[in-house]
């Protein structure tokens, strides 16, 4: 029998909720399958956020070309005893066709604003629901997380060490992915690093040092098989002790012609112990070795550390970013907005969402930097927006791009790398008032007139679908 982590690609479409294939059987049988439009957008901020980075959307994309129901998965159905045998056949034959409209990865967004739209056969685009926010969902969340403590770190390395305490195989492979996309440096997570071309970085765990009798033996073996790969963790037993061996097997590395890269703290006053190694280290003329600091981080912790002046350079984050501990979830919401050519609007107190297809644009002012955004429908212009801004912005563009039409993936796919570039020069050209771990402030968000217009005539006849 084979073991239980695993996910078979067959598998996928039954990667969904249940009602999601009661309503696709109740459509089929009623013959609603017209035109639809779906949109994913979140409808708060989680507390002490400023603005969200949209994440994982290459992924759903790759599951949405292959997006198939194959006969072991129609046999699981079947054996519901839910589903007629018409129904079944339908899903058999069922491609996914739909357009999709998106932000590319790396995107800032904010409350309200879509960054997925699915339109096409109603069936097709319901169907996917589940996929869609499971993938999009904790992508964002965790690229959110990450760009927090890139923030925080204020230039010094970031690595993913969150392998081990994330919640499952996949959410592992998606906060490595995600915190690349955000600025980190690397993952410890091989795989992860070998599927996405991620940089890998290691160290050593405790259990290495006490496995030897003494510390600095433990040291010379590791440097002696790893010496381009030496960052020696030096609190197992009492950190300056540890340091001071460190800085022992390091000047005879650097007789050998190798250096040290790295010593690594991971408990105690980190910032105090920091000071200290940094004392050691010169004092044996290691200027060049690093201090890579570990242990419960995350970017509130990054920040204080780097207030203080701790002569740190790089940082390991773990827990706290991969179940993003402060915020662990998105009110991300997936709503019908269009059926049939015609808006459709949700009006539940505190959950109402913006009706018909939609495209939003952000403004720039004549620095280059953001300036102000604005959700419009899909047939406006930026020439219509701009004038809706006041005092005129210096440049407005159109967010969400077509990247899936008919069932088909629209250019190139662009690399990780890239997307992650694309996030970082966003990132400097947003203020840092936005950007405040505490406090933020709310950036500004409007609604085009056409799309008010449209919101109050919705809501009108929404009144009218329950007479």
């Amino acid at each position: 029998m084979p073991i239980d982590l695993r996910f078979e690609p067959g598998e996928m479409p039954l990667l969904t909720d249940l009602y999601e294939l009661t309503m696709a059987a109740s459509y089929f049988q009623m013959g609603f399958n017209e035109r639809a439009c779906f949109t994913l957008s979140v409808r708060r901020l989680p507390p002490q956020r400023g603005f969200l980075v949209a994440a994982g959307l290459e992924r759903l994309l790759e599951a949405l070309e292959q997006f198939q129901f194959n006969q072991p998965a129609l046999d699981t159905l079947d054996a519901l005893k839910l589903f007629s045998p018409e129904f079944l056949q339908f899903l058999g034959d069922l491609r996914f066709t739909c357009d999709v409209d998106a932000v590319p990865e790396g995107t800032i967004f904010f409350a309200d604003e879509p960054i997925v739209e699915i339109t096409g056969p109603l069936i097709e685009a319901q169907i996917v629901e589940s996929l869609v926010m499971n993938q999009l969902g904790v992508a964002s969340l965790l690229a959110s997380k990450a760009a927090r403590a890139v923030i925080a770190a204020r230039g010094r390395r970031l690595v993913d060490f969150g392998l081990r305490r994330s919640q499952g195989l996949d959410a592992s492979l998606v906060a490595a992915r995600s915190s690349y996309l955000a600025g980190f440096v690397g993952t410890s997570n091989v795989l992860a690093g070998c599927r996405y071309q991620i940089p890998l970085y290691g160290t050593m765990a405790h259990s290495y040092v006490m496995a030897h009798d003494r510390e600095r033996e433990a040291f010379e073996h590791f440097v002696e098989l790893f010496p381009r790969l030496s960052t020696l963790l030096v609190d197992t037993y009492d950190t300056v002790r540890g340091v001071e061996n460190a800085a022992i097997v390091a000047r005879e590395l650097r007789d050998k012609g190798f250096k040290l890269q790295a010593v690594r703290l991971d408990s105690g006053d980190i910032a105090d112990l920091s000071l200290k190694a940094r004392r050691i280290l010169d004092q044996n003329g290691l200027q060049d070795v690093s201090i890579f600091a570990s242990g419960n981080l995350d970017e509130y912790r990054i920040r204080d550390l780097v207030r203080a002046g701790a002569p740190i350079d790089a940082f390991g984050v773990g827990t706290a970013l991969v179940v993003s501990a402060d915020a662990p979830s998105l009110d991300f919401a997936y709503k019908l907005a269009e059926y049939r050519g015609i808006a459709r609007l949700k009006t539940s107190t505190n959950k109402a969402s913006l009706p018909g297809r939609k495209q939003w644009f952000r403004a720039f002012n004549a620095s280059g930097g953001f300036y102000a955004d604005v959700i419009g429908l899909a047939d406006e212009g930026t020439t219509t927006v701009a004038h809706e801004i006041k005092p005129a912005p210096a440049e407005v563009l159109p967010m969400m791009q077509r990247q899936f039409s008919g069932g088909y993936r629209n250019g190139n796919r662009p690399a990780l790398a890239e997307s992650r570039t694309n996030l970082l020069e966003s990132m400097a050209k947003l203020e840092q008032r936005y950007k405040e771990l505490e406090r933020p402030a709310a950036y500004p968000v409007k609604q085009t007139a056409a799309l008010n217009a449209m919101l109050i005539n919705e809501r009108m006849r929404a009144e009218r679908r329950q007479e």
